[in-house]
């Protein structure tokens, strides 16, 4: 029996951490041996995509509870939440500390003391290997879903600061300890940077945002392919979850329609929605055409759960 995609993605996640876990003690051990400081700021790189990874773990699983009277759209949003957790420790802890040890050391770079250089290559050249593997992979598929996407540009931000930890450990060879904070501040910014981006995307979701104009385009031509279906106005959709969106519309049928029959047809549309797009959620409500009185009858659907 093949695995479901749901079971892959949580052991995808499950490897990810523990293998996040193993580089980061790896780091975090030759930097106390070594006194490299960028191996530190390398090391609390990790620790961020641990925390990335953990709490998408536990937010995927509970994400996947069913809706219920206080959660009536699912938990799906219980993602979003936990990597603006992860994004504000990032900027608040990770990146603000590495730039408070980083940025003294550019004023007093004779200060620092340096052992044993060439396990903090080995370990950062072996690191840089690891992040490779899933980099390779990833790069040459053909097409690639958000979470993939995602993951490519966190993996490709890891290579970058394994970068520049290997170019700072190399300058410290040659004679050159400016380069160790350096190269610290430019893994921290790089931190920075992915955290913000998190904490903008994550809480535009959270505040309801639009699956853009394509999206609508494409709910409203389904819905007027629907034969009895005359015309479609005040659609709205938003972001629920990862990849599900909660959408709702008016749809006009001819005055004096059956109520049978425009249930029919409400339904029609409501299915047709539902397979062709992430629209897990569609309310309709029925107007009569060319009438600005009550509508003739209105249908309430409380949801569509993925078949």
């Amino acid at each position: 029996m093949n695995a479901s995609p749901e079971g892959g993605e949580l052991h995808a996640l499950k490897l990810a951490v523990g293998l996040y876990v193993l580089v980061f003690a790896l780091k975090l051990a030759v930097y106390f041996v070594t006194g490299v400081m960028v191996l530190l700021a390398e090391a609390l790189h990790t620790l961020s995509d641990i925390f990335v990874s953990g709490f998408l773990l536990v937010a995927t699983i509970y994400s996947r509870k069913e809706a219920d009277e206080v959660h009536m759209f699912g938990h799906g949003r219980a993602q979003n939440v936990a990597a603006l957790v992860s994004a504000t420790l990032f900027l608040s802890f990770t990146s603000f500390k590495l730039y408070e040890e980083a940025i003294p050391r550019l004023f007093r770079p004779a200060e620092a003391t340096y052992q044993n250089l060439p396990l903090a290559l080995g370990v950062i050249v072996a690191s840089m290997f690891i992040a490779a593997a899933p980099l390779v992979k990833l790069f040459t598929q053909k097409e690639r879903g958000a979470a993939a996407k995602a993951q490519l540009t966190e993996l490709i931000n890891d290579e970058l600061g394994l970068l520049a930890a290997l170019l700072g450990t190399l300058f410290i060879l040659w004679g050159q300890p400016l380069a160790d904070p350096i190269a610290a501040i430019v893994v921290a910014t790089i931190i920075a940077y992915n955290a913000i981006g998190l904490f903008r995307e994550n809480s535009s979701l959270l505040l309801g945002r639009s699956p853009g104009p394509e999206f609508l385009a494409k709910v409203e031509s389904l819905a007027r392919s629907v034969e009895g279906v005359l015309g479609v106005h005040d659609l709205r959709a938003e972001y629920i979850g990862p990849d599900i969106v909660h959408a709702g519309m008016h749809i006009e049928v001819r005055r004096g329609l059956p109520v049978e029959e425009a249930d029919r047809i409400a339904e029609e549309v409501r299915e047709r929605v539902h397979q062709a797009t992430r629209c897990r959620y569609c309310i309709i409500h029925l107007d009569p055409a060319e009438a600005e009185d009550a509508p003739l009858a209105e249908k309430t659907a409380p949801g569509l759960n993925g078949g």
